[in-house]
This record gives structure tokens, sequence and C-alpha cells, in this order.
């Protein structure tokens, strides 16, 4: 009976994550500037412009390198997008850290991955934080990242640290507790009938 519990126990805690990175860009090698219509990476900007921002040029979040002014200087803002080969029949997450603008106004991002979208608000004070969307892929093809920044002021939310990986995740503490729970109450009935 220990021997079960203890294997419920260890079930219970936290697989380790072995996800596998397919694309990585933090923008650190792309030229800082205004109204930017080409970056390293596989990027591209359709119907307006962007600004990479960062040490030298509107550091507004300094210590994060270079990063990415989704509305850009051009009073147009631009779409901001890549294509990425992706295997068929696998689950991938792509993660990126949005930021307000840092300029007094709030911001609606959408981004949208494959076949999974999502519209992100940003106050403009909001620091960089880390968002995910998750999509299984149907076949072997070129899937979309996509970032637009609603409006056209030339100040928009801040994009850094854009990465896909695909592979197992890590199982959060708080979903294994209940689990834990109903073992340990397992072995305390356990011990109380053998007395």
């Amino acid at each position: 009976m220990k021997n079960l519990i203890f294997a419920v126990v260890l079930s219970s805690l936290p697989i380790a994550s072995h996800a596998t990175s397919v694309f990585g860009d933090n923008f650190n090698t792309d030229t800082i500037g205004l109204n930017k219509t080409t970056f390293n990476g596989g990027w591209t900007i359709a119907s307006g412009t962007v600004d990479l921002i960062g040490p030298g040029l509107f550091d507004l979040l300094p210590g994060n390198g270079n990063y990415v002014d989704l509305d850009g200087s051009s009073g147009l803002s631009g779409t901001f997008d890549n294509q990425i080969p992706l295997a068929a029949l696998t689950n991938y997450t792509l993660s990126f850290d949005l930021a307000g603008s840092q300029r007094g106004d709030s911001n609606t991002v959408n981004v949208i991955f494959g076949t999974t979208s999502q519209s992100y608000m940003l106050a403009s004070s909001d620091p960089f934080s880390t968002y995910m969307l998750s999509f299984t892929t149907n076949g072997a093809a070129n899937y979309q990242i996509f970032f637009k920044n609603n409006g056209g002021d030339n100040i928009g939310a801040l994009l850094d640290n854009v990465n896909v990986s695909t592979g197992v995740s890590e199982v959060p503490i708080p979903a294994a507790l209940p689990l834990m729970a109903s073992a340990l109450g397992i072995f305390g009935l356990s011990r109380r009938r053998k007395s």
C-alpha cells in the first residue's frame, strides 16, 4: 500500500519541460530605426510601418535591447508578420512579450498564430509581460505569425522576444495538489485501519 501511495504522490509532481524552440527573434540583430519596412528573420511589414526602438532611440523600457513599436511613425500602423514552416499534426506554442506604449495611451494588439487568434488590450504603463497562443497543425506547411496594433497615432504597443516551440510543457504545481491530497487521505485511512 505504501508503494502505491508513493507512486501516486510521485505521479502528481510537475513534469519537466521538454519544449524545443523552432523559431525565435529578439530583434537585437536588426538596425534600430523609424518607419521600418524590412527586418531580419523573415519578417514583413505591410499596409504601413513599425519602428524598431531601444538603446539610442526612444529606449522606453531600458534593459530590453531592441523592441518593436507596432504603430510606427508614419501615421499608419503596419502589419508585422512572418511565415514559418511547421510539421504536421504537432502542437506549437507562440510566446511573445508585449508592453504598453509607455507614452500615455492604451493599445489593442491583434495576434494570429496559425489557426488561432487573440486580441490583447494594454494600458500605457504596462511593462513587458509574456503571452502565449497554441494550436495544432493539420498538415506540414508555412504558418503565419501576425501582429497588428489597432490605431494609427504613431504610438503603439511594444513587442519583443517572439518564440515558437513544440513539446511537452511543465504541469503546474496547483494542478497536482488535489491528487496529492487524495493520496495522503488514502494513506491516512490505511494507517487508521491498521491501528
